[in-house]
């Protein structure tokens, strides 16, 4: 089957219809990114308090990445059967349960309450990273990229909203520092809730349900689809490894945990804002040239976090990691709307979802065990390793792709 034939399959919604589903998803984004960013500004550091050896420090976040690998398949499911509109609700109510949980764990002070916890957030996470696929459902296919990139452009308010929810809310309930900040989070997801329940997207492809479509063995074969997994695995992986451990690194070069905290602000900030251009720039440079540039901004970003442990180094490091991860993973995700039919949409953007998430976690496990270790030279010194990897892989399958119909 053609290209062109595949797609026509596609239900093209109204375009007024297409502009309310990009608002309210890209508000949904900024809501929903409190739940990340909160917990990585906090993470390591109630783990750090709470845990009983400083090498688990880290593993809340951890456990948050694992908990997106592991309910990415499932969520997928979900919206595959009934609908991604009951994908994201479930995933909104995991997001409240995420800030009740957490709560309860500082009150008491439970590190593994709160482990489980993040593991709860995780779910929440994986389902807003299905927010960007959504966006390019009823979309005319010359404009997936544009919509799936607009509508990650929400995470800018997410990381003015993340940062500034920890440092008016953390000392609120003393002496339970974050306690409070916690019940607000879960209260910011269920107003994320509210507004998703407007989304009006297309039902289900013909066949979507009972998993029509190609065998996966066979689509993931596709030099195209390999691409994207390579981009945006790597993209992730080097983003979440640096990003867990600046907030604790700031912190033992002595930098107060409101430094901390405007400094992954502007961090979530430079990952989402590039929104604006990325589908502009991979309209008119290519995925892969735009995937390519977000690499070199990672590597820049490490370069410039071993210069020196200023604060502005930790800032300028976080921003242009920020932005590389925009446009590597972006870039990916688009290359992903290529690789599959309409029935086999669902089940194609969860694998690759669980696929990321699942290198991904690398990075959370080996962090916070690298900073303790070894110092936070050590920990952007090892981010070149997969970088090198990504920037000689990438062409080389980018070369190999065929004109392949999805």
């Amino acid at each position: 089957m053609a290209v062109s034939e595949a797609m026509a399959e596609d239900v093209i919604l109204p375009a007024s219809v297409q502009r309310g589903n990009m608002a309210r998803l890209a508000l949904a984004q900024a809501l929903a990114g409190a739940n990340s960013t909160v917990l990585y500004a906090t993470g390591a550091i109630v783990g750090a308090m709470l845990a009983p050896i400083q090498a688990l420090a880290t593993l809340p976040i951890s456990i948050f990445v694992v908990g997106m690998a592991a309910c990415t398949l499932p969520a997928g499911a979900v919206a595959r059967r009934y609908g991604r509109r009951r994908a994201f609700l479930a995933g909104t109510g995991c997001g409240v349960v995420t800030g009740l949980l957490a709560a309860a764990a500082m009150v008491i002070g439970s590190f593994w309450l709160f482990c489980l916890a993040t593991f709860f957030g995780g779910a929440y996470a994986a389902v807003v990273q299905s927010f960007r696929f959504a966006a390019a459902d009823g979309v005319e296919p010359e404009r997936r990229a544009r919509a799936l990139s607009l509508v990650m452009v929400g995470g800018v308010a997410a990381g003015v909203l993340g940062p500034q929810l920890v440092t008016y809310t953390m000392d609120l309930w003393p002496p339970h520092m974050f306690a409070a900040t916690y019940v607000a989070q879960g209260v910011v997801a269920a107003l994320s809730a509210v507004v998703l329940m407007g989304v009006r997207l297309p039902p289900p492809a013909s066949g979507e349900a009972a998993g029509g479509g190609r065998p996966l063995a066979q689509i993931v074969r596709q030099p195209l689809f390999l691409a994207a997994v390579v981009c945006g695995a790597i993209s992730y992986l080097l983003m979440n490894f640096l990003m867990t451990a600046a907030p604790l690194a700031m912190r033992l070069c002595g930098h107060p945990q409101e430094t901390s905290n405007l400094g992954l602000q502007w961090h979530v900030i430079a990952m989402y804002a590039p929104g604006f251009v990325t589908g502009r720039l991979i309209a008119r440079l290519g995925a892969g040239k735009v995937v390519t540039l977000g690499l070199l901004l990672i590597g820049a970003s490490a370069a410039v976090g071993l210069t020196g442990i200023d604060v502005a180094h930790f800032w300028l490091t976080l921003v242009l990691l920020g932005v590389g991860w925009n446009f590597g993973f972006v870039g990916a995700s688009s290359l992903v709307l290529e690789c599959h039919r309409p029935e086999e949409r669902t089940r194609v953007q969860s694998l690759y979802d669980f696929i990321v998430f699942g290198v991904m976690a690398v990075g959370s496990f080996s962090s916070g065990g690298v900073l303790t270790a070894y110092g936070w030279d050590t920990v952007l010194r090892v981010a070149f390793v997969p970088l090198a990897i990504a920037l000689i892989a990438v062409p080389l399958a980018m070369r190999r792709r065929r004109t392949v119909s999805p």
